[in-house]
């Protein structure tokens, strides 16, 4: 559990001097969840540019499913085998995420202008930034909002199923993006106040400690991602 005095720094290093520091482990963790973000972009970039993904999705039965069904088995084994996996696997395992992840979002480029999604990405990156050193630099204990944010995912999962069956109004679409949105951020902060945590729970288990770096650059990964698509179903401009 997250508690307040892991921002005494020096008495970590001392503590565990054989491990890097706090700010640089931080570091390698974003590093990761940034070379995760430029492998969706370049496979959606790809698929895009030679059609291969809009043929998949319209001649291969079942295509969107199986994709679908291929990321969630990948973060269920990345989560639920993180102790048993080796450094090389857990990685390979968030790159191939992040790829499947660029096999759906290569649609994107048809259904929206190029310029609203420069534009939406761009604030989700400042918005992603401005959190993300809020969650490392605050003094406040976030892991208290975690019963909140669970419950939000949840109803935020409630509401896209209910979606698919019953349409809402825009006036409702608008406000369940904002609550997406309002979730995301402050998971953004809480994901990475929890890399403090990690950082000290395997301070003394190196190999254990760069599994959680890609565990949490998954998370990380996963907060921009999910930003980035409540911010372009509210701000998007689709194409005619």
């Amino acid at each position: 559990m997250y508690e307040p005095d892991f921002y005494r720094n020096e008495r970590y290093q001392e503590q565990f001097g054989g491990m890097e520091s706090m700010s640089a482990y931080t570091a390698k963790t974003f590093f990761w969840m940034f070379l995760g973000l430029m492998t969706t972009f370049l496979v959606a970039l790809a698929g895009y540019v030679t059609g291969i993904t809009i043929y998949a999705y319209a001649f291969v039965p079942g295509f969107s499913i199986i994709t679908l069904v291929a990321e969630l088995a990948v973060v269920l084994i990345l989560s639920s085998r993180i102790q048993r996996l080796s450094v090389p696997a857990a990685r390979v395992l968030f790159f191939a995420y992040a790829a499947l992840t660029g096999v759906v979002f290569s649609l994107y480029f048809y259904l929206f202008d190029l310029g609203s999604l420069i534009l939406v990405f761009a604030a989700t990156a400042v918005y992603f930034a401005g959190l993300a050193l809020y969650g490392y630099f605050t003094k406040t204990d976030l892991f208290r909002l975690r019963p909140i944010l669970v419950t939000g995912l949840i109803l935020l999962l409630i509401f896209a199923l209910l979606s698919l069956l019953f349409p809402f109004s825009q006036g409702v679409d608008r406000l369940y993006c904002l609550a997406g949105i309002a979730i995301f951020l402050v998971l953004t902060a809480y994901d990475t106040q929890n890399i403090k945590s990690y950082y000290l729970l395997y301070a003394h288990d190196p190999d254990m400690a760069r599994k959680a770096s890609i565990f949490s650059a998954l998370q990380l990964y996963l907060d921009f991602i999910n930003l980035f698509l409540y911010l372009l179903r509210f701000l998007g401009r689709r194409k005619n």
